[in-house]
């Protein structure tokens, strides 16, 4: 079975950008540049694809769903670097973490890679629309990420992989982990909510109370805000959790709108964009390009062995197909 590696790019570039010190050759600091490639040879390493599609969260974020709540992700602290010596002022590490990606773009572009971004797109609409592609009906699929958001695309052929947990995620260990199938993990933490984009859930609800209170969610079979709300109302003597569910339906309409993947909010010409770089797209390594990039960047130095290994694989497998 063939094997598409989904890479949540911004989540990784994050990663690497907060951990990795590295600095070029003219002492500007290119961590997450750097950090992103290294993550991404280890991934081709581990899951071995043969073939790698990255998406990016496109500017201004999702407008659909900051049409629906305006405060959508608002309050987000500032990253903080992990490292003790900081030379840049704040302004300049703003400069330079945009300068890190377009950099990373830059390379990106000369790898045997499919880069995809939508403005006012996000990321995790791109992912689910790839995910459930009907090119990919007979492949296995890994999104790589660290959102959970996520699990509810996991099915026979798709699976989570989190790279700093080092674990895998399918359809049984959610279940098995969280009482909770994919097919309702977006109804779960539609209660729930998440604080990491401002969506406030059901005060005192969080995902094991749920999982406890209403089992049906552990079904493979695909549930509703309904059912949630005709559970409680059967309770003949409800709980906190029941009453504030259904004190709090409102919220959690508007959660699931915002949190569902199942039907990923792209327009249709995105969708057909979609298609057509997924399909079109060139599968070409500039090799000098790349490495006269990393000269500059002073990384020339490590071993990029194994990347390119897969990447003359991806182009041969790619170049059979065609033929």
């Amino acid at each position: 079975m063939k094997r598409l590696m989904i890479i949540d790019a911004m989540n990784q570039f994050l990663r690497a950008y907060i951990a990795n010190p590295s600095l070029s050759a003219n002492g500007d600091p290119v961590g997450g540049t750097v950090g992103f490639v290294k993550i991404l040879q280890k991934l081709c390493r581990e899951i071995k694809p043969d073939k790698i599609i990255i998406c990016w969260d496109g500017s201004g974020g999702s407008r659909k769903r900051k049409t629906i709540k305006k405060d959508y992700k608002a309050g987000r602290k500032p990253l903080r670097l992990n490292r003790n010596v900081r030379n840049l002022t704040e302004n300049q590490e703003i400069q330079n973490k945009v300068w890190q990606q377009l950099r990373l773009v830059e390379y990106l572009n000369n790898f045997p890679v499919t880069q995809l971004i939508f403005e006012e797109v996000e990321a995790d609409d791109i992912i689910s629309y790839v995910a459930q592609m009907g090119d990919f009906n007979d492949w296995q699929k890994v999104i790589v990420s660290a959102d959970k958001d996520f699990y509810q695309l996991c099915d026979l052929r798709t699976v989570v992989f989190r790279p700093i947990q080092q674990e895998i995620l399918n359809t049984t260990r959610i279940v098995d982990r969280h009482g909770v199938h994919p097919n309702n993990f977006a109804l779960a933490r539609a209660i729930a909510g998440d604080k990491s984009d401002n969506l406030a859930g059901v005060p005192g609800v969080g995902i094991p109370t749920i999982a406890k209170r209403f089992q049906f969610l552990a079904e493979e079979k695909t549930h509703t805000i309904e059912d949630i709300l005709d559970a409680c109302k059967s309770v003949e003597q409800p709980l906190n959790a029941h009453k504030n569910i259904l004190e709090n339906i409102e919220v959690i309409k508007i959660n699931y709108k915002m949190m569902q993947l199942y039907v990923p909010s792209l327009s249709v010409q995105s969708r057909k964009k979609i298609k057509y770089i997924v399909r079109n797209g060139a599968c070409e390594f500039n090799k000098t390009a790349t490495n006269g990039m990393m000269l500059a960047d002073s990384i020339a130095m490590y071993d990029w062995s194994s990347l390119f290994q897969t990447f003359k694989r991806i182009i041969v497998e790619n170049k059979e197909k065609k033929n």
